[in-house]
């Protein structure tokens, strides 16, 4: 009976023990939701986000610069493809990134009519120290169409990049871009030459595990 007693007490700690460790093992990889000790997101998971609240993504003319295009909305969708122990560095696929309410404040442009993110899908990594890294698959290009109305037609702008870097904050769960340099290669000389890229998007959110904020290890 003793030894019974015994070997319950025990098989009761281990059921415990085993307990305790699973959510501690969850939180170790670098995306989780909910907060650092979280839930892992699993790959496939689908992130997104919009603007955060107040703020606009901007297309301008020079990295300190007011001129070229504001856009009240903007947003995109990525699926998890690879969220390792931390630390370390998770990989996302982008699949859609979107503009929308966009103006221009550029001299001889009379309206926005639509921003385009072409060559999808892109890989995106974001490391434990919140480093982002957008990049286009091999042999590509970030690229970007922006459709003008103009005093002279319509004209088309092309901008292309090789990759674009950002960062990650578990204060706001956001990304942040700043005046990251897209060249033109294409369209006339209403197009500015370089276009910086300056965008917030807060919160980052799970779709997959419904909308729970994401976290960075």
């Amino acid at each position: 009976m003793r030894t019974r007693s015994l070997l319950a007490l025990v098989g009761t700690t281990a059921a415990l023990m085993v307990s305790a460790v699973s959510p501690a093992s969850a939180a170790d990889t670098v995306l989780t939701t909910g907060g650092l000790a979280g839930d892992a997101v699993a790959a496939g998971d689908v992130l997104n986000a919009t603007l955060a609240s107040g703020t606009a993504a901007t297309f301008r003319s020079s990295a300190t610069g007011t001129s070229g295009i504001s856009c009240a909305e903007s947003a995109f969708n990525a699926t998890v493809t690879d969220n390792p122990a931390a630390p370390g560095t998770a990989t996302e696929s982008v699949t859609a990134h979107t503009f929308g309410s966009c103006t221009s404040n550029v001299f001889g442009v009379t309206g926005v009519n639509s921003i385009t993110v072409n060559n999808l899908p892109y890989t995106t990594t974001v490391t434990s120290d919140g480093v982002v890294t957008v990049s286009p698959q091999s042999g590509s290009v970030i690229q970007t169409t922006v459709v003008l109305r103009t005093l002279l037609g319509t004209i088309n702008c092309v901008y292309q990049a090789p990759s674009i870097s950002g960062t990650s904050s578990n204060a706001d769960n956001s990304i942040n871009f700043t005046a990251q340099p897209f060249t033109r290669t294409s369209g006339s000389s209403l197009c500015f030459s370089t276009g910086y890229f300056t965008a917030k998007y807060s919160p980052v959110t799970n779709g997959s595990q419904g909308g729970a904020t994401v976290f960075v290890n």
